[in-house]
């Protein structure tokens, strides 16, 4: 597929994720109920802190959560970043280093709205609030909106834009970049088997369990929850990255293949040796500095006014 780039493993990064698969495998799968929030939160605040970057919270379409805004922004458009963690764990605070990166390399304010987790708020609250969020960017004036996301954050990126596209009024997001994103609920991909074993995290029990959770007695594979069975005509440009050893591979590879059928500019970055999460090693491995810069890259182009 030609919309599909592999990027090889240095020598170093195969050694450092040899490393980590050995200290977080005796762990894998226990994350499943709102009880993990805590040690996942703690697991994210681990990710360096970049440079010159300010952070405040704030409100926006009712919506609470944290600015990430870099000393040198240059841009008039904003971010919205939608953190992961299965719908269940996850917060704004814990993911401001991590998209710091992100505003930094794009040279752009962004923002991480604390949208609503399942159990207590299941489906479709979470996609409401992202739904909110946007708006609330638009009610401020911004006409330049990019959305990015990872995990689950991805899924609600992707969502959102089929929701904005059946609203003939709503200013689209000018791209959107997905890292790892949760394309089918449903837990079809071929990679929750070939991957089972490379994966050092999740477990197709433990993502059952979280899934059920947040998705009630819906359909998994309804539109609505689902991206990769949505309706993808006309959507901005599509930049998805993700790692090669992890079972929501396939998530990823299905959605661009039916993106790009669908005539939408949509492109994929294959990661040797990376694991889910891995641009959270930035700083230390070369293929999420890479990696970051690239999204920069994308972000900067999609945001610039005369685009």
């Amino acid at each position: 597929m030609k919309n599909i780039t592999f990027h090889p493993a240095t020598s170093e990064d195969q050694g450092a994720m040899a490393a980590l698969r050995k200290m977080v495998e005796p762990n894998k799968g226990q994350l499943r109920s709102a009880a993990a929030r805590g040690p996942f939160d703690e697991i994210m605040g681990h990710v360096i802190a970049p440079d010159r970057v300010t952070y405040k919270e704030d409100t926006v379409g009712g919506v609470p959560g944290w600015w990430c805004t870099p000393a040198d922004e240059q841009r008039a458009g904003v971010v919205c970043h939608f953190h992961g963690g299965w719908f269940t764990f996850g917060s704004a605070k814990a993911f401001r280093h991590f998209v710091g990166h992100i505003a930094a390399k794009a040279n752009v304010a962004a923002f991480v709205p604390d949208y609503r987790l399942a159990p207590e708020h299941p489906f479709p609250a979470a996609l409401d609030d992202a739904d909110k969020c946007y708006r609330g960017f638009l009610d401020r004036g911004y006409t330049r909106i990019a959305l990015t996301g990872d995990s689950a954050g991805g899924n609600l990126a992707l969502l959102l834009l089929s929701r904005l596209q059946q609203d003939t009024k709503a200013i689209m997001p000018t791209g959107v970049v997905a890292l790892s994103p949760v394309t089918d609920l449903a837990l079809s991909g071929d990679t929750w088997s070939s991957r089972a074993e490379a994966d050092p995290y999740f477990t197709r029990s433990q993502a059952t369990e979280l899934v059920s959770a947040y998705v009630g007695a819906h359909d998994p594979k309804d539109p609505l929850l689902s991206p990769l069975y949505g309706y993808l005509r006309s959507l901005p440009p599509i930049c998805v990255h993700v790692g090669n050893d992890e079972v929501l591979l396939d998530d990823t590879l299905r959605y661009v293949q039916r993106a790009v059928d669908s005539g939408v500019d949509a492109t994929a970055d294959v990661w040797e040796c990376m694991t889910h999460g891995f641009l959270s090693g930035v700083g230390t491995l070369d293929a999420a500095n890479k990696a970051l810069e690239a999204i920069g890259s994308f972000l900067a182009i999609r945001l610039a006014v005369s685009n």
